[in-house]
């Protein structure tokens, strides 16, 4: 199993900090589009670095183009000499409509012309097809690219493209078009078996070989874990209250609703809904019982969180992050590296 830690976003401290996790002996390192922009700081990362896989996990492919992002991608993948990965998600229709003012319908299709589109545009560059750029999908058509405006054949190869979900139609675009599937943190063992792996599966079966990869070998899982580690009763009910806190925040998106109806647990998605809307945000934490907080998150010391990973995760997913450590300093999980690695 593949551990990967996040990358921070003050880009003047990128560099240093990318260049201590590969020297600790992390296999990626990822950013996050919430404040910052995902990319910039992987551009100064892959300066100081030489081994760690970079990426993002994730950026918002609908608030950009495929153009625009096959450019991009093109530029990270040279940067990093081919350890780039464009990890991507749809977020939601509210932040895509009214905070990036662009367009949402059937993301799960949209997503995967999107995919399909930038795959079209790096064929061309890489002169596969022989004939001019023609995408015509769906949603996004592409079908002018002159020479001044043409890279050319990637010297490393196109970068890896991993694509995060949720529910099974979105689950289902990353098996067939993908090269990876990002797991969200808010997801569970059973959910993950019973739903997540069979559409997964469906994809990879309906993928072209030629684009994307047909056996589960090549394609690579990755999950966020949710942990509450502390070696002491204080340290975890401090973690404890931060991660209920979170599972509160999902739980409450009408989007996750499944997973927690997986458990027999829709009331408590109704109850954080309402609350949600009622700006009720610190009290949603006290409907996570420790049976929820349990199910959703490791819960132990830092001794104890390698044979509680591989309990749960074990044979599952191929890479693994915490989904709190960027907060906590991924100094304190460094420890673990060898254990985690162990898991097969």
């Amino acid at each position: 199993m593949k551990l990967d830690t996040g990358l921070l976003t003050d880009i003047a401290k990128t560099g240093e900090a990318a260049a201590q996790r590969e020297a600790q002996g992390y296999d990626g390192g990822f950013t996050y589009e919430i404040s910052h922009d995902p990319f910039l700081p992987l551009a100064v990362a892959s300066q100081s670095t030489s081994t760690i896989e970079l990426g993002t996990s994730i950026a918002v492919a609908f608030a950009r183009n495929p153009m625009t992002l096959a450019n991009t991608a093109y530029d990270l993948q040279a940067a990093s000499g081919g350890r780039f990965v464009l990890g991507l998600g749809s977020q939601i229709k509210p932040h895509i409509t009214k905070r990036f003012s662009m367009e949402w319908s059937k993301p799960a299709a949209r997503m995967r012309d999107f995919i399909l589109a930038m795959r079209a545009i790096w064929d061309n560059w890489d002169e596969k097809s022989g004939q001019r750029l023609d995408h015509r999908g769906e949603f996004y058509q592409h079908t002018l690219m002159t020479p001044m405006f043409n890279p050319g054949p990637h010297p490393h190869g196109h970068a890896k493209i991993w694509l995060a979900g949720v529910g099974p139609l979105m689950t289902q675009v990353a098996g067939e078009v993908a090269d990876g599937f990002i797991a969200h943190a808010f997801t569970t063992a059973d959910y993950f078996k019973d739903v997540t792996l069979p559409a997964l599966q469906t994809g990879l079966d309906k993928s072209d070989s030629d684009r994307s990869p047909s056996s589960r070998a090549t394609f690579e899982v990755s999950l966020p874990v949710f942990n509450v580690l502390g070696e002491t009763e204080a340290d975890r009910a401090e973690a404890a209250l931060a991660t209920r806190k979170q599972i509160a925040f999902y739980g409450s998106t009408p989007a996750y609703a499944p997973v927690l109806e997986q458990h027999g647990w829709a009331d408590v998605h109704t109850k954080l809904n309402t609350m949600s809307k009622q700006g009720e945000w610190d009290a949603m934490a006290d409907l996570i019982d420790d049976d929820i907080l349990a199910t959703f998150a490791i819960v132990g010391t830092a001794d104890e969180f390698p044979a509680r990973l591989k309990e749960r995760w074990g044979g599952l997913v191929d890479r693994i992050s915490f989904y709190s450590e960027v907060a906590a300093g991924a100094d304190n999980w460094a420890t673990m590296l060898d254990d985690i690695k162990a898991i097969g």
